[in-house]
């Protein structure tokens, strides 16, 4: 499983969740955003505001993945999961580079780009579980981003859950973790 940080956090904080979720078969890695953010600006900003950030950022997922992929793990065996920014990274990610992974899950957040601009990612995910979990008043993610962003991933293949929790603050809940937890034991079933 590869954990992506939140803006203003770190690689260690993220690896916290390594024992909540609690599957001895996997592997947690998390790389380290430079000054702890990925992009300086929100992700909802114009993609072009954003870089050259955001494409080092999906340079440095692409190359951990890589490196697992060299290691004998194939992209169906690999989990992404982000929260905050680390989520919409990972989503960003997954969209661009579709292909069947092991899994998805976007904690509190969604794909990259301005919310009036349509969303468009051509590509087959082939099946990847896919988990979103936002709230519903959540300051740094609009649920109309979620939405889309479900019906997107949706469109490209992905089998895709997407759970809105009412007046949940910008955090991860059990919930969460006990749905992506379900979606680890699905994958080392396989």
């Amino acid at each position: 499983m590869i954990l992506v940080h939140g803006r203003g956090a770190s690689a260690a904080g993220i690896l916290g969740l390594a024992p909540e979720l609690g599957h001895p078969d996997f592997a947690y890695l998390a790389p380290q955003a430079r000054d702890s953010t990925w992009y300086p600006f929100s992700f909802l900003a114009p993609l072009e505001r954003n870089e050259p950030y955001l494409s080092s950022a999906l340079r440095m997922i692409g190359e951990l993945v890589a490196q697992v992929g060299r290691a004998g793990l194939p992209p169906e065996k690999i989990f992404l999961l982000g929260f905050s920014q680390g989520a919409c990274l990972s989503g960003e990610f997954v969209a661009r580079r579709p292909q069947r992974y092991g899994g998805l899950a976007l904690l509190s957040g969604g794909l990259i780009g301005p919310l009036d601009q349509p969303v468009n990612h051509p590509g087959d995910l082939a099946g990847t579980p896919v988990f979103i979990g936002c709230s519903d008043v959540d300051m740094h993610i609009p649920v109309e981003r979620v939405t889309e962003t479900a019906g997107v991933l949706e469109g490209m293949g992905a089998e895709v859950t997407t759970r809105i929790y009412p007046g949940m603050a910008h955090t991860i809940i059990q919930d969460e973790i006990d749905f992506v937890r379900s979606m680890m034991a699905s994958l080392t079933e396989v």
